[in-house]
């Protein structure tokens, strides 16, 4: 059915849909979706020919170093550039140290990964939360009546893991603890130690989400006690969303982030529309497995919805995408 639209005093016409091939359709679409835009999720341990599933996340393990240089070839050969790393180390206290410790998890695959996949975009997460006895993002104090995370020294923290990552030859440096400031600790330490030129991409607006549950068996960083929501977002506000993200711009922040993806994309589009900055969105465990599950089942078509929804967070202005379907995402639309 043809409609028919007048606009202002110019005369009307009849839109056609251009229906005529594949190719012209390619040709003419308004977003378009490559495996050039997406990144790898890894979680890494100790270890040799290690993988070991994570139950909640199928077809997503925990690595030994030579194992995610395997996965991660494979994936730069599908033409994704880069891989973010997440550490599971063996042994967590409540000062973090195995995070910024010169030959931990991640350290040592970063520069395995370096060595071997020169090319290859090497980003790495800093928080703290894996590497903390109680799996909070921060340091914690513990009162005669209540629990709190101490902020401010904790940004101390961030600053030397982030510094030990770009040591180690980390590309680009992600910290996503939310906690107030650190984007300027991270640029202000890598600045004093000679790594003016390796960027920040932070999780600038990252809401306290139920959609995390899968990436804390993965990482093994679920909260011993409490929760995040006195440092993450609460899933209702948007303004706070863009005061965040303007705050880690003013801070240093190259690329900005927006987590979840799929349940939050009008905030995806509003980062992108008010700031005009490069914006990444993170496709979270809780989306991936919500698919993976629902396809098992036969309710819907793994392939149609994953390469849907991610259209869909290019859509609403995301450059970069941090996804476990990257290397299936890669495979279809090759097809």
């Amino acid at each position: 059915m043809q409609h028919e639209i007048v606009v202002g005093n110019f005369p009307a016409y009849r839109p056609r849909r251009l229906r005529s091939t594949p190719a012209l359709r390619a040709m003419t679409a308004e977003t378009e979706l490559s495996a050039r835009n997406l990144v790898l999720p890894l979680f890494v341990r100790s270890g040799t020919k290690f993988r070991h599933p994570v139950v909640s996340m199928p077809g997503v393990f925990q690595l030994s170093p030579d194992e995610a240089v395997r996965e991660a070839s494979l994936a730069f050969k599908e033409g994704i550039p880069g891989v973010i790393l997440f550490g599971i180390p063996d042994k967590k206290d409540e000062k973090a140290s195995g995070a910024y410790a010169r030959n931990g998890i991640i350290q040592r695959t970063v520069r395995l990964l370096k060595s071997e996949i020169p090319q290859l975009l090497v980003i790495t997460d800093v928080c703290l939360c894996e590497y903390m006895s109680h799996g909070h993002c921060g340091l914690v104090e513990h009162g005669s009546t209540k629990t709190r995370i101490l902020n401010d020294p904790s940004l101390k923290i961030l600053a030397r893991v982030a510094v030990s990552h770009a040591e180690a030859g980390s590309d680009l440096i992600a910290p996503s603890d939310m906690m107030d400031g650190r984007v300027r600790a991270i640029r202000s330490a890598l600045d004093g130690k000679g790594f003016e030129d390796v960027p920040i991409m932070s999780y600038a607006a990252k809401y306290a989400s139920a959609f995390y549950g899968p990436f804390r068996e993965a990482a093994q960083s679920a909260p011993q006690f409490g929760d995040r929501r006195t440092y993450q977002m609460y899933a209702g506000n948007t303004d706070e969303a863009m005061r965040e993200v303007a705050q880690d711009i003013a801070e240093g922040a190259d690329i900005v982030m927006v987590k979840p993806a799929l349940a939050y994309l009008d905030i995806v589009r509003r980062v992108k529309d008010q700031f005009q900055y490069p914006t990444a969105a993170y496709a979270v465990s809780g989306e991936y497995s919500m698919i993976k599950a629902a396809s098992e089942r036969g309710w819907v078509d793994e392939r149609a919805i994953t390469i849907e929804s991610h259209l869909a967070m290019r859509r609403a202005g995301a450059d970069i995408i941090l996804t476990y379907s990257a290397r299936a995402l890669a495979g279809w639309l090759k097809e």
